[in-house]
């Protein structure tokens, strides 16, 4: 592939604008750990000082493999597959480097199986809340509903069947008719929604517990341990490593600066996480209970706070609402990659491409459903149930594989003429700067995740 016939304009389609883009990025960036994950290991982690030593590592690993990946997708305007492949070959590297396309597209759509069973009990909650099961309700109430829910495979699968079904309807429609007016109307109502739930957070008289909680400077609650979760956070919060923002990138228009672009990306994926936690522990503080981690904050603590308070009934809808735009918007960005690649390699239309690829994520999705009920005793590897392996093989090696072999690509084998072109970035101190951090910094970053990851 010459400089010269490195196409434009994607065959999928383009983002009409850079805010466009900016938002749909943002949209998979924003993901459920936005909610309840980063809220809660800043507040464990010594709060504001947590906080300056994850937007350092956002800055110096984060962001970089984040403008490498829209880089990567921009010059290919391809499938993560082909463009990886055609990159490769470009480059007059081994033809082994096509693979990193693979891994990012397989790994996007094995995190999407079981990304849409969780996605859908957050839908569930909505109509939970809406009930009014928790006004008034106490602990016991809040935790047995929840086990109960996991309890029951049907609903699970009902649940997940209506997520991937909203899913597919988005991606068929492609990137301009279907991903990009999803984004256009959801993620400006998450973040209605975000301050509208801090303004209730405010009046909850919770609000500086809550504050403390999340922005204390206390360096000495930050361990070494911390650090390395800001930094792991850092990595994953922005979807990098499965093929999402590669093929989002391949859909980026020529004029856009790309590092201006992702950074404003990563500004506005931080201040989500950031408010969602003031929107949630004063809440929580409030009614004095204590803030625990991953579902059970989402699907208990919170409930069962909202249930105590005025108008809860109401605010906890509006929560879960926020909780399925955010989820919405990542769930399309994973299923992307995958249906572009069927798309260009095997001519299959766009409609046709994501019902297949959306049916075959909805079985997958049902290993997860079964594994908090009848397949619960079921272990694949050591004590791991099917959503364990999957959860554990996604996130653990695969992202932090791709995410390595990225920038390891970008930094060392991807010509410095294309770096130019994409980046602007071609002598001097800037120059200096990225090559510093993608083929170092980045990389060295990386490994440390994954060995967090794997021994942490």
């Amino acid at each position: 592939m010459s400089e010269a016939s490195t196409p434009d304009v994607s065959r999928h389609g383009m983002w009409s604008s850079r805010w466009l883009f900016v938002l749909a990025a943002a949209g998979s960036a924003v993901g459920l750990g936005n909610i309840w994950r980063f809220p809660y290991i800043t507040g464990e982690n010594g709060g504001g000082a947590f906080v300056v030593v994850y937007l350092l590592c956002i800055a110096a690993i984060g962001a970089p493999v984040m403008i490498a990946e829209v880089m990567l997708g921009r010059q290919g305007r391809q499938s993560p597959i082909n463009t990886m492949r055609a990159l490769a070959k470009r480059s007059g590297a081994p033809r082994a480097w096509g693979l990193v396309g693979w891994l990012g597209a397989l790994t996007g759509f094995f995190i999407l199986s079981y990304y849409t069973v969780i996605a859908g009990w957050a839908l569930f909650y909505i109509f939970r809340m809406g009930s009014g099961m928790f006004t008034g309700a106490d602990g016991a109430l809040a935790s047995s509903a929840f086990d109960a829910f996991l309890a029951d495979p049907w609903m699970l699968a009902a649940f997940h069947t209506a997520f991937v079904a909203g899913t597919v309807f988005i991606v068929a429609r492609g990137v301009t008719a279907g991903i990009e007016r999803a984004v256009r109307w959801f993620m400006p109502g998450l973040f209605v929604l975000l301050f509208v739930l801090l303004g209730y957070a405010m009046t909850s008289g919770g609000f500086g517990a809550g504050l403390e909680f999340m922005f204390g400077m206390n360096w000495s609650a930050l361990s070494v341990d911390g650090v390395l979760e800001a930094l792991g956070h850092a990595f994953f919060t922005l979807s990098v490593g499965m093929g999402a923002i590669m093929a989002y990138g391949a859909y980026v228009p020529r004029s856009a600066s790309i590092s201006s672009t992702v950074l404003t990306i990563a500004a506005l994926d931080t201040l989500v996480a950031l408010v969602a936690g003031l929107a949630i522990f004063p809440v929580v503080f409030a009614n004095g209970l204590e803030p625990g981690q991953g579902p059970g904050l989402m699907f208990v603590t919170v409930p069962l706070a909202f249930g105590q308070m005025p108008l809860g009934a109401l605010f906890g809808v509006v929560f879960f609402v926020l909780v399925t735009i955010a989820a919405i918007t990542s769930s399309i960005s994973l299923l992307e990659p995958a249906l572009a690649y069927a798309v260009e390699t095997h001519g299959i239309r766009r409609p046709r491409a994501a019902l297949a690829l959306g049916l075959v994520c909805w079985v997958l999705g049902l290993g997860t459903v079964l594994s908090f009920n009848v397949w619960s005793d079921i272990h694949l590897v050591g004590q791991m149930t099917f959503f364990d392996f999957m959860d554990y093989a996604t996130q653990k090696v695969m992202l932090p594989l791709g995410g390595l072999l990225i920038a390891l690509f970008a930094g060392w084998v991807l010509p410095k003429t294309i770096v130019g072109e994409q980046l602007g970035l071609r002598e001097g101190v800037p120059a200096l700067a990225w090559a510093v951090l993608i083929k170092v910094v980045a990389p060295l970053g990386v490994l440390a995740v994954f060995a967090y990851a794997l021994l942490g």
